[in-house]
Protein backbone atom coordinates (compact mmCIF):
# COMPACT_ATOMS: atom_id res chain seq x y z
CA UNK A 1 0.00 0.00 0.00
CA UNK A 2 2.69 2.53 0.94
CA UNK A 3 4.91 1.61 -2.05
CA UNK A 4 1.98 2.36 -4.11
CA UNK A 5 1.17 5.41 -2.86
CA UNK A 6 4.63 6.64 -3.10
CA UNK A 7 5.11 5.88 -6.97
CA UNK A 8 1.55 7.63 -7.26
CA UNK A 9 2.69 10.65 -5.26
CA UNK A 10 6.36 10.38 -7.12
CA UNK A 11 4.51 10.68 -10.62
CA UNK A 12 2.19 13.65 -9.25
CA UNK A 13 5.23 15.39 -8.36
CA UNK A 14 7.13 15.11 -11.56
CA UNK A 15 4.18 15.90 -13.82
CA UNK A 16 4.04 19.05 -11.79
CA UNK A 17 7.85 20.07 -12.36
CA UNK A 18 7.33 18.49 -16.00
CA UNK A 19 4.73 19.95 -17.41
CA UNK A 20 3.80 22.81 -14.94
CA UNK A 21 6.94 23.97 -15.69
CA UNK A 22 6.17 24.70 -19.22
CA UNK A 23 3.98 27.76 -18.70
CA UNK A 24 6.18 30.27 -17.18
CA UNK A 25 9.23 28.87 -19.48
CA UNK A 26 6.59 29.81 -22.39
CA UNK A 27 5.71 33.37 -21.02
CA UNK A 28 10.16 34.30 -20.80
CA UNK A 29 10.65 32.57 -24.02
CA UNK A 30 7.82 34.51 -25.89
CA UNK A 31 9.27 37.60 -24.80
CA UNK A 32 12.65 37.02 -25.32
CA UNK A 33 11.40 36.19 -29.07
CA UNK A 34 9.45 38.84 -29.44
CA UNK A 35 5.91 37.62 -28.99
CA UNK A 36 3.57 40.34 -28.44
CA UNK A 37 1.69 40.69 -24.84
CA UNK A 38 -1.67 39.62 -26.64
CA UNK A 39 0.02 35.94 -27.93
CA UNK A 40 1.94 35.50 -24.72
CA UNK A 41 -1.49 35.85 -22.87
CA UNK A 42 -3.12 33.23 -25.52
CA UNK A 43 -0.44 31.03 -24.75
CA UNK A 44 -1.82 30.64 -21.04
CA UNK A 45 -5.92 30.35 -22.43
CA UNK A 46 -4.39 27.40 -24.73
CA UNK A 47 -3.20 25.82 -21.51
CA UNK A 48 -6.63 25.89 -19.79
CA UNK A 49 -8.49 24.78 -23.24
CA UNK A 50 -6.63 21.78 -23.06
CA UNK A 51 -7.15 21.53 -19.48
CA UNK A 52 -10.54 21.17 -19.85
CA UNK A 53 -10.68 18.75 -22.89
CA UNK A 54 -7.91 16.67 -20.74
CA UNK A 55 -9.97 16.70 -17.80
CA UNK A 56 -13.18 15.49 -19.73
CA UNK A 57 -11.31 12.72 -21.98
CA UNK A 58 -9.44 11.27 -19.67
CA UNK A 59 -12.07 8.93 -17.74
CA UNK A 60 -13.27 7.96 -21.42
CA UNK A 61 -9.90 7.06 -22.39
CA UNK A 62 -9.46 5.11 -18.81
CA UNK A 63 -12.41 3.17 -19.98
CA UNK A 64 -11.24 2.28 -23.77
CA UNK A 65 -7.73 1.35 -22.62
CA UNK A 66 -6.73 0.76 -18.88
CA UNK A 67 -4.97 3.19 -16.64
CA UNK A 68 -1.65 2.52 -17.80
CA UNK A 69 -1.71 2.94 -21.66
CA UNK A 70 -3.94 5.61 -21.09
CA UNK A 71 -1.02 7.28 -18.92
CA UNK A 72 1.31 6.75 -21.16
CA UNK A 73 -0.63 8.39 -24.12
CA UNK A 74 -0.72 11.42 -21.89
CA UNK A 75 2.25 11.71 -21.15
CA UNK A 76 3.24 11.13 -24.45
CA UNK A 77 1.00 14.38 -25.82
CA UNK A 78 3.03 16.71 -22.96
CA UNK A 79 6.85 15.24 -23.77
CA UNK A 80 5.47 16.29 -27.70
CA UNK A 81 4.23 19.47 -26.46
CA UNK A 82 7.12 20.46 -24.80
CA UNK A 83 10.03 19.13 -27.14
CA UNK A 84 8.22 20.49 -30.17
CA UNK A 85 8.53 24.36 -29.26
CA UNK A 86 11.49 24.74 -30.25
CA UNK A 87 11.32 23.57 -33.54
CA UNK A 88 8.54 26.10 -34.69
CA UNK A 89 9.15 29.68 -33.52
CA UNK A 90 5.39 30.80 -33.78
CA UNK A 91 2.85 31.34 -31.35
CA UNK A 92 -0.07 30.07 -32.62
CA UNK A 93 2.02 26.53 -33.11
CA UNK A 94 2.79 27.07 -29.58
CA UNK A 95 -0.59 27.69 -28.61
CA UNK A 96 -1.63 23.89 -29.95
CA UNK A 97 1.56 22.58 -28.32
CA UNK A 98 0.56 24.22 -25.10
CA UNK A 99 -3.08 22.36 -25.41
CA UNK A 100 -1.44 19.21 -25.22
CA UNK A 101 0.52 20.28 -22.31
CA UNK A 102 -2.48 21.40 -21.06
CA UNK A 103 -4.48 17.97 -21.82
CA UNK A 104 -1.49 16.09 -20.81
CA UNK A 105 -1.45 17.38 -17.36
CA UNK A 106 -5.37 17.11 -16.75
CA UNK A 107 -5.40 13.98 -17.67
CA UNK A 108 -2.09 12.54 -16.09
CA UNK A 109 -3.67 13.92 -12.78
CA UNK A 110 -7.36 12.16 -13.39
CA UNK A 111 -5.89 8.45 -13.84
CA UNK A 112 -3.62 9.60 -10.42
CA UNK A 113 -6.88 10.20 -8.54
CA UNK A 114 -8.92 7.44 -9.65
CA UNK A 115 -5.78 5.25 -8.81
CA UNK A 116 -5.48 6.58 -5.79
CA UNK A 117 -8.86 6.55 -5.00
CA UNK A 118 -9.13 2.95 -5.51
CA UNK A 119 -6.21 2.79 -3.05
CA UNK A 120 -7.37 4.53 -0.30
CA UNK A 121 -9.11 3.30 2.85
CA UNK A 122 -11.38 4.67 5.88
CA UNK A 123 -8.18 4.46 7.73
CA UNK A 124 -5.52 5.79 5.31
CA UNK A 125 -7.63 8.22 3.14
CA UNK A 126 -6.54 10.97 5.86
CA UNK A 127 -2.66 10.98 5.43
CA UNK A 128 -2.64 9.83 1.99
CA UNK A 129 -4.98 13.33 0.98
CA UNK A 130 -2.21 15.09 3.34
CA UNK A 131 0.69 13.60 1.52
CA UNK A 132 -1.21 14.62 -2.08
CA UNK A 133 -1.94 18.15 -0.84
CA UNK A 134 1.99 18.73 0.16
CA UNK A 135 2.67 16.91 -3.34
CA UNK A 136 0.52 19.71 -5.10
CA UNK A 137 1.60 22.96 -3.58
CA UNK A 138 5.75 21.69 -3.40
CA UNK A 139 5.61 20.39 -7.16
CA UNK A 140 3.47 23.76 -8.08
CA UNK A 141 6.41 25.96 -6.47
CA UNK A 142 9.52 23.88 -7.77
CA UNK A 143 7.95 24.66 -10.72
CA UNK A 144 7.92 28.11 -10.85
CA UNK A 145 11.56 27.98 -9.40
CA UNK A 146 12.75 26.35 -12.33
CA UNK A 147 13.09 28.84 -14.82
CA UNK A 148 15.23 30.49 -12.43
CA UNK A 149 17.99 27.95 -13.79
CA UNK A 150 16.99 27.42 -17.10
CA UNK A 151 17.53 30.21 -20.12
CA UNK A 152 14.24 31.27 -22.02
CA UNK A 153 14.10 29.70 -25.52
CA UNK A 154 16.80 27.44 -25.88
CA UNK A 155 16.11 23.41 -26.82
CA UNK A 156 18.41 22.88 -23.42
CA UNK A 157 15.97 24.23 -21.58
CA UNK A 158 12.28 22.45 -23.24
CA UNK A 159 14.67 19.25 -23.23
CA UNK A 160 15.05 19.23 -19.05
CA UNK A 161 10.99 19.30 -19.02
CA UNK A 162 10.59 16.85 -21.45
CA UNK A 163 13.14 14.75 -19.58
CA UNK A 164 11.15 15.38 -16.31
CA UNK A 165 7.94 14.36 -18.03
CA UNK A 166 9.03 11.13 -19.55
CA UNK A 167 10.16 10.35 -15.95
CA UNK A 168 6.56 10.21 -15.08
CA UNK A 169 6.30 6.97 -16.49
CA UNK A 170 8.45 5.00 -14.70
CA UNK A 171 7.24 5.47 -10.60
CA UNK A 172 3.36 3.96 -12.31
CA UNK A 173 3.68 2.30 -14.90
CA UNK A 174 6.29 -0.12 -13.69
CA UNK A 175 4.33 -0.26 -10.24
CA UNK A 176 3.19 -3.62 -9.44
CA UNK A 177 0.00 -2.55 -7.93
CA UNK A 178 -2.78 -3.94 -10.27
CA UNK A 179 -4.87 -0.97 -12.14
CA UNK A 180 -8.23 -0.75 -10.74
CA UNK A 181 -11.16 -1.41 -12.78
CA UNK A 182 -12.45 2.31 -14.13
CA UNK A 183 -14.98 4.56 -12.77
CA UNK A 184 -17.95 6.06 -14.77
CA UNK A 185 -17.11 9.64 -15.52
CA UNK A 186 -19.11 12.12 -13.18
CA UNK A 187 -21.34 14.03 -15.38
CA UNK A 188 -20.77 17.80 -16.39
CA UNK A 189 -23.54 19.66 -14.52
CA UNK A 190 -22.45 23.76 -14.46
CA UNK A 191 -26.01 23.93 -13.18
CA UNK A 192 -25.68 22.13 -10.23
CA UNK A 193 -23.32 24.74 -9.40
CA UNK A 194 -25.33 27.91 -9.96
CA UNK A 195 -28.01 26.19 -8.14
CA UNK A 196 -26.47 25.60 -5.00
CA UNK A 197 -24.72 28.53 -4.74
CA UNK A 198 -24.24 31.23 -7.35
CA UNK A 199 -21.63 33.32 -5.11
CA UNK A 200 -19.21 30.08 -5.04
CA UNK A 201 -19.98 30.06 -9.06
CA UNK A 202 -18.78 33.51 -8.84
CA UNK A 203 -16.25 32.95 -6.43
CA UNK A 204 -14.40 30.17 -8.26
CA UNK A 205 -14.21 32.19 -11.19
CA UNK A 206 -12.85 34.67 -10.29
CA UNK A 207 -10.25 32.49 -8.40
CA UNK A 208 -9.46 31.20 -12.01
CA UNK A 209 -9.10 34.45 -13.25
CA UNK A 210 -7.00 35.63 -10.65
CA UNK A 211 -4.75 32.04 -10.48
CA UNK A 212 -4.11 32.09 -14.40
CA UNK A 213 -3.51 35.68 -14.82
CA UNK A 214 -0.86 35.61 -12.14
CA UNK A 215 0.64 32.10 -13.42
CA UNK A 216 0.69 32.70 -17.04
CA UNK A 217 1.14 36.24 -17.61
CA UNK A 218 2.96 36.71 -14.31
CA UNK A 219 6.71 35.90 -15.88
CA UNK A 220 5.65 38.84 -18.38
CA UNK A 221 5.11 41.32 -15.57
CA UNK A 222 8.04 40.10 -13.82
CA UNK A 223 10.00 41.31 -17.36
CA UNK A 224 8.32 44.57 -17.78
CA UNK A 225 8.66 45.90 -14.04
CA UNK A 226 13.01 44.78 -14.71
CA UNK A 227 12.97 41.25 -12.86
CA UNK A 228 16.20 39.10 -13.95
CA UNK A 229 14.69 35.07 -15.05
CA UNK A 230 15.68 33.99 -11.56
CA UNK A 231 13.92 36.87 -9.77
CA UNK A 232 10.77 36.39 -11.78
CA UNK A 233 11.13 32.71 -10.61
CA UNK A 234 10.86 33.81 -6.50
CA UNK A 235 8.27 36.33 -7.84
CA UNK A 236 5.89 33.65 -9.20
CA UNK A 237 7.35 30.77 -6.03
CA UNK A 238 5.94 33.52 -3.01
CA UNK A 239 2.34 33.57 -4.67
CA UNK A 240 2.53 30.12 -4.66
CA UNK A 241 4.45 30.00 -0.91
CA UNK A 242 1.85 32.48 0.04
CA UNK A 243 -1.35 30.36 -1.01
CA UNK A 244 0.26 27.36 1.38
CA UNK A 245 0.75 29.42 4.62
CA UNK A 246 -2.44 30.53 4.11
CA UNK A 247 -4.66 27.30 4.11
CA UNK A 248 -4.26 26.65 7.90
CA UNK A 249 -5.23 30.08 8.83
CA UNK A 250 -7.72 30.54 6.26
CA UNK A 251 -9.41 26.80 6.56
CA UNK A 252 -10.07 27.39 10.57
CA UNK A 253 -11.69 30.70 10.14
CA UNK A 254 -13.95 29.27 7.41
CA UNK A 255 -15.08 26.78 9.59
CA UNK A 256 -15.39 29.21 12.63
CA UNK A 257 -17.34 32.29 10.79
CA UNK A 258 -19.89 32.79 7.72
CA UNK A 259 -18.34 31.07 4.80
CA UNK A 260 -19.89 34.24 2.76
CA UNK A 261 -18.17 36.62 4.71
CA UNK A 262 -14.83 34.80 4.47
CA UNK A 263 -14.72 35.30 0.91
CA UNK A 264 -16.11 38.91 0.83
CA UNK A 265 -12.73 39.70 3.29
CA UNK A 266 -10.16 37.63 1.15
CA UNK A 267 -11.61 39.69 -1.97
CA UNK A 268 -11.07 43.10 -0.04
CA UNK A 269 -7.48 41.53 1.40
CA UNK A 270 -6.99 40.60 -2.74
CA UNK A 271 -7.87 43.91 -4.18
CA UNK A 272 -5.79 45.45 -1.62
CA UNK A 273 -3.15 43.39 -2.75
CA UNK A 274 -2.86 44.27 -6.03
CA UNK A 275 -2.23 47.63 -5.32
CA UNK A 276 0.34 47.13 -2.87
CA UNK A 277 1.92 44.90 -5.65
CA UNK A 278 1.87 48.06 -8.35
CA UNK A 279 3.79 50.20 -5.34
CA UNK A 280 6.18 47.93 -4.62
CA UNK A 281 7.81 48.20 -7.68
CA UNK A 282 9.73 51.24 -6.82
CA UNK A 283 11.73 49.32 -4.19
CA UNK A 284 14.04 46.84 -3.64
CA UNK A 285 12.83 43.15 -5.16
CA UNK A 286 12.14 42.06 -1.70
CA UNK A 287 9.46 44.03 -1.51
CA UNK A 288 8.14 42.78 -4.90
CA UNK A 289 8.20 38.74 -3.52
CA UNK A 290 6.60 39.92 -0.03
CA UNK A 291 3.87 41.95 -2.39
CA UNK A 292 3.19 38.24 -4.19
CA UNK A 293 2.97 36.42 -1.38
CA UNK A 294 0.74 38.58 0.00
CA UNK A 295 -1.63 37.82 -2.66
CA UNK A 296 -1.12 34.42 -2.99
CA UNK A 297 -2.18 34.02 0.59
CA UNK A 298 -5.38 36.39 -0.14
CA UNK A 299 -6.29 34.73 -3.43
CA UNK A 300 -5.20 31.32 -3.08
CA UNK A 301 -7.81 29.97 -0.30
CA UNK A 302 -10.85 31.56 -2.42
CA UNK A 303 -11.07 28.33 -4.35
CA UNK A 304 -11.37 26.15 -1.55
CA UNK A 305 -13.43 28.59 0.53
CA UNK A 306 -16.15 29.32 -2.44
CA UNK A 307 -16.10 25.01 -2.75
CA UNK A 308 -16.83 24.69 1.01
CA UNK A 309 -20.11 27.05 0.81
CA UNK A 310 -21.27 24.94 -2.37
CA UNK A 311 -20.97 22.30 -0.75
CA UNK A 312 -23.06 23.45 2.34
CA UNK A 313 -26.12 23.12 0.11
CA UNK A 314 -25.58 19.61 -1.07
CA UNK A 315 -26.57 16.29 -1.06
CA UNK A 316 -23.69 13.66 -0.16
CA UNK A 317 -24.24 12.07 -3.63
CA UNK A 318 -23.76 15.57 -5.57
CA UNK A 319 -20.51 16.12 -4.30
CA UNK A 320 -18.86 14.41 -7.20
CA UNK A 321 -20.49 15.95 -9.79
CA UNK A 322 -20.94 19.79 -7.97
CA UNK A 323 -16.76 19.24 -8.00
CA UNK A 324 -16.67 18.58 -10.83
CA UNK A 325 -19.05 21.30 -12.43
CA UNK A 326 -17.14 23.78 -9.94
CA UNK A 327 -13.79 22.83 -11.64
CA UNK A 328 -15.12 23.30 -14.80
CA UNK A 329 -16.26 26.96 -13.87
CA UNK A 330 -12.71 27.73 -12.88
CA UNK A 331 -11.12 26.44 -16.07
CA UNK A 332 -13.74 28.82 -17.63
CA UNK A 333 -12.27 31.94 -15.59
CA UNK A 334 -8.80 30.60 -16.29
CA UNK A 335 -9.44 30.01 -19.86
CA UNK A 336 -10.16 33.72 -20.41
CA UNK A 337 -8.22 35.25 -17.86
CA UNK A 338 -4.70 35.67 -19.45
CA UNK A 339 -5.39 36.87 -22.73
CA UNK A 340 -7.57 39.30 -20.74
CA UNK A 341 -4.70 40.04 -18.57
CA UNK A 342 -1.99 40.15 -21.36
CA UNK A 343 -3.86 43.22 -23.60
CA UNK A 344 -4.10 45.22 -20.84
CA UNK A 345 -0.62 45.04 -20.12
CA UNK A 346 -0.16 45.97 -23.83
CA UNK A 347 -2.30 49.15 -23.51
CA UNK A 348 -1.85 49.70 -20.10
CA UNK A 349 1.89 48.39 -19.07
CA UNK A 350 2.20 46.54 -16.00
CA UNK A 351 -0.57 48.55 -13.98
CA UNK A 352 -3.40 46.63 -16.01
CA UNK A 353 -3.22 42.93 -15.09
CA UNK A 354 -3.88 43.96 -11.49
CA UNK A 355 -6.53 46.58 -12.24
CA UNK A 356 -8.35 44.00 -13.76
CA UNK A 357 -7.50 41.42 -11.28
CA UNK A 358 -8.70 43.98 -8.73
CA UNK A 359 -11.93 44.72 -10.01
CA UNK A 360 -12.65 41.03 -10.75
CA UNK A 361 -12.45 40.86 -6.80
CA UNK A 362 -14.02 44.48 -6.21
CA UNK A 363 -17.23 42.84 -8.25
CA UNK A 364 -16.53 39.55 -5.78
CA UNK A 365 -16.89 41.51 -2.65
CA UNK A 366 -20.44 43.48 -4.33
CA UNK A 367 -21.98 39.87 -5.55
CA UNK A 368 -21.51 38.74 -2.11
CA UNK A 369 -22.77 41.26 -0.03
CA UNK A 370 -25.97 41.07 -2.63
CA UNK A 371 -26.15 37.29 -2.16
CA UNK A 372 -25.47 37.61 1.66
CA UNK A 373 -29.32 39.40 1.53
CA UNK A 374 -30.76 37.12 -0.63
CA UNK A 375 -30.69 33.83 1.97
CA UNK A 376 -29.08 33.32 5.56
CA UNK A 377 -26.34 31.51 6.10
CA UNK A 378 -26.90 27.50 5.86
CA UNK A 379 -28.19 25.40 8.97
CA UNK A 380 -25.38 22.50 8.70
CA UNK A 381 -21.73 23.17 7.22
CA UNK A 382 -19.59 20.63 5.43
CA UNK A 383 -15.77 20.25 6.43
CA UNK A 384 -13.38 22.75 4.42
CA UNK A 385 -10.88 21.31 2.66
CA UNK A 386 -8.20 22.23 0.59
CA UNK A 387 -8.66 21.52 -2.94
CA UNK A 388 -6.02 20.66 -5.54
CA UNK A 389 -7.49 21.88 -8.88
CA UNK A 390 -6.03 18.54 -11.11
CA UNK A 391 -9.07 16.67 -12.27
CA UNK A 392 -12.92 15.92 -12.47
CA UNK A 393 -12.54 13.20 -10.26
CA UNK A 394 -10.89 15.01 -7.51
CA UNK A 395 -14.51 15.14 -5.45
CA UNK A 396 -14.46 11.53 -5.04
CA UNK A 397 -10.96 11.88 -2.90
CA UNK A 398 -12.66 14.59 -0.86
CA UNK A 399 -15.93 13.61 -0.65
CA UNK A 400 -15.52 11.54 2.66
CA UNK A 401 -13.94 14.51 4.37
CA UNK A 402 -16.58 17.00 3.29
CA UNK A 403 -19.53 14.25 5.05
CA UNK A 404 -17.33 14.05 8.24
Amino acid sequence: MLVSFASLFLSALLLLLGLGGTAPLDALSGAFLGFSEGQIGLLGSAHFLGFFIGCWWAPRLMGEVGHSRAFAAFTASGTIGIMAHMMLLDPFAWMLMRIAVGMALAGCFTIIEAWLQSKVTNETRGRAMGVYRVVDIFGSLGAQLLIGVVEPATYVSYNILALICCATLFPLVLSRAEAPQAGAAPRLRPGLAWRRSPLAVAGVIVSGISGAAFRMVGPLYGVLVGLEPERIAFFLASYVLGGAVAQLPVGWIADKFDRRIVLIWLSVASAAACVITLLSQGFAASAIFLSASLFGFTTFPIYSVAAAHAHDFAESDERVELSAALLFLYAVGATASPVIASLLIASFRPPGMFGFLALSHVALVVFGIIRMRARPAPAHRSGYVYVPRTSFLIGRLLRRNRDQ
